[in-house]
């Protein structure tokens, strides 16, 4: 069963070692983190070793951080026409659920793709084609692949939720995939979530497309551009387009409780200081304590 405590989080670097992103963790003040498992300017990876894995999974148990999510790398294109950088983007899907799974992480975040041109419906064939092939090589996984909400920005998938729930329909096994709504991106997709009434809204035709049922994180980013700019820049809680407000809607509602919520808001600068300005903030907004209340 779900917790319903508030689960707030950020995505936290794995420098020296996938272990090390807990103790960066407790310092920011997380309940739930994202990491990347890997370099993500890389197709490939050094193989996990069993020491690292013991190490990460104790660190996590000592912590009591969770859940964890990993974001793959940005180089994967599952809904590309080109037959080389497709089966390069399924291998490389294929190399971070299995490094994802080894480690215990229940949640691996994918954009869905960009279909080049081709066309919405190629694309999402194409995608369909890659999740199932990725999800016949791991045919006992338990971990669940979450497709990510997109900006809208060129010709990637996933900026409207009748596509997501398109693409959800063309795969086998639907069950084992779920959905990662970003802020910024529906935000900057047309979704006006500054308001109650476009709050309630846009929860209401996620909820009548995808379903309320398949999502399973939350990336709490402000945005930079205005709504339906389709330009995918993110902001400091507050410091955008979006506005506190925005975010309250996201805090205060009770069908979200449970769901990890993180923060990917720009790094530059004291990262750190503002990771925890941003959860304060979030935690204010929601009227919660540090553990969720």
């Amino acid at each position: 069963m779900r917790s319903r405590r508030l689960l707030l989080g950020a995505h936290v670097s794995i420098a020296g070692g996938l272990d090390e992103a807990f103790a960066r963790a407790r310092a920011v003040g997380c309940d739930a983190i994202q990491i990347f498992t890997k370099n993500t300017n890389q197709w490939r990876a050094r193989p996990l070793s069993a020491r690292e894995v013991e190490a990460f999974r104790a660190a996590q148990r000592t912590s009591g951080i969770g859940p964890v999510l990993a974001h793959t790398s940005y180089l994967i294109n599952i809904a590309s026409p080109d037959r080389r950088l497709f089966r390069r983007s399924v291998e490389a899907l294929r190399e971070e659920a299995e490094r994802a799974e080894r480690l215990g992480i229940p949640y691996l975040v994918l954009h869905p793709g960009a279909h080049l041109g081709r066309g919405v419906e190629e694309g999402t064939k194409r995608a369909a084609e890659a999740l199932d092939t990725v999800h016949g090589y791991l045919p006992r996984a338990r971990l669940r692949i979450l497709l990510e909400t997109t900006a809208g920005q060129g010709t990637v998938l996933g900026a409207r939720f009748e596509v997501l729930a398109a693409l959800l329909a063309r795969v086998a096994a639907p069950g084992r995939l779920g959905v990662c709504l970003d802020s910024c991106h529906v935000f900057a997709a047309g979704y006006d979530i500054r308001t109650p009434a476009g709050y309630r809204e846009t929860l209401r035709v996620f909820d009548g497309t995808v379903g309320l049922d398949r999502l399973r994180a939350i990336h709490l980013n402000d945005s930079r551009g205005e709504c339906g700019s389709r330009v995918d820049r993110h902001s400091h809680i507050g410091k955008g387009r979006i506005g506190r407000e925005g975010f309250r809607h996201f805090v205060r509602d009770p069908r979200l409780r449970g769901i990890p919520m993180i923060l990917e808001t720009p790094k530059d600068g004291d990262f750190v200081k503002a990771d925890r300005r941003n959860l304060r903030l979030l935690r204010a907004l929601a009227g919660a304590s540090r553990r969720g209340g």
